[in-house]
């Protein structure tokens, strides 16, 4: 599905289904560096158990035009406007890793227009290291093997794992290759610099008036759970209906813990 936001086109996945404006919709939202595929086992069974998929690929990612944008609030803007574009009142915002804090943001800024909140992989604050962030601007190769190493609960998962001819690593490891040379900008600093410096999650927790999952690794070692506590706190605080799954998985959950990811989401999603 092609939207046109502000100029510029967007591309959302559906799931292989065409989108029905009588269904209720969820928005899945990717992390760094990445795009809408991360998400496609969950995605093609929410598509096909009765609900719209949008799952976007964020401004300078692989499909969707435009410049990267620079900061979680824009993104979450940029979500929003999504909604208008899809013609979409009330949604679902799912998000993994730098996904969690846009789907956040939005939910606090905008309530009317959001149900409920997935945080998949989440932390606040999302700080990246000094040597990262230098990666990134100087040496991309080596930052993306170094995030690629850091996702994983395990140096090697078993052959032919979670399926034949899967291979994690290598596909994780070309998919944020395809998305940094889809575009001439530094997709990859530009994404973990706006992780880096977002500073609202807090208040934006205390903002939340909807129910909320946190979906987390329990060997997940760049957002580890502990990272998560302190929204968990400042929503439960306020009232918040929070419910929590702990994984046994690392950050890439959607790769290492497909069914009991989907599991974790599609529950919430039908509560």
């Amino acid at each position: 599905m092609i939207l046109n936001i502000a100029g510029q086109t967007a591309y959302a996945y559906t799931g292989g289904k065409p989108f029905d404006p009588a269904l209720p919709t969820a928005v899945f939202l990717h992390g760094a560096e990445h795009d809408h595929s991360v998400w496609i086992l969950q995605t093609r069974y929410f598509a096909h158990h009765g609900f719209n998929v949008l799952a976007v690929d964020l401004p300078g990612h692989h499909r969707s035009s435009g410049a990267p944008l620079t900061s979680i609030e824009a993104l979450a803007d940029w979500t929003v406007q999504l909604l208008d574009a899809a013609g979409v009142a009330r949604a679902l915002l799912i998000g993994h890793s730098m996904g969690s804090l846009i789907a956040l943001e939005a939910a606090a800024r905008y309530p009317e227009r959001v149900e409920k909140i997935a945080l998949v992989g989440t932390a606040y604050p999302m700080k990246v290291s000094d040597a990262l962030l230098d990666a990134a601007a100087h040496r991309e190769a080596e930052a993306i093997d170094m995030v690629n190493t850091w996702s994983h609960a395990s140096i090697a998962n078993k052959p032919s794992f979670p399926a034949p001819g899967f291979w994690m690593h290598g596909g994780n490891q070309r998919l944020m290759e395809r998305v940094s040379h889809s575009n001439a900008a530094q997709v990859f600093l530009i994404d973990f610099s706006a992780c880096n410096s977002y500073q609202n999650g807090l208040a934006a927790a205390a903002q939340i008036r909807c129910a909320a999952l946190f979906v987390l690794g329990r060997r997940d070692v760049m957002t580890p759970p502990r990272a998560a506590q302190a929204l968990i706190d400042t929503m439960t605080a306020h009232g918040v209906t929070v419910d929590t799954v702990l994984l046994d998985a690392g950050h890439a959950m959607m790769g290492e813990q497909p069914d009991a990811t989907l599991d974790a989401l599609y529950g919430f999603a039908r509560r």
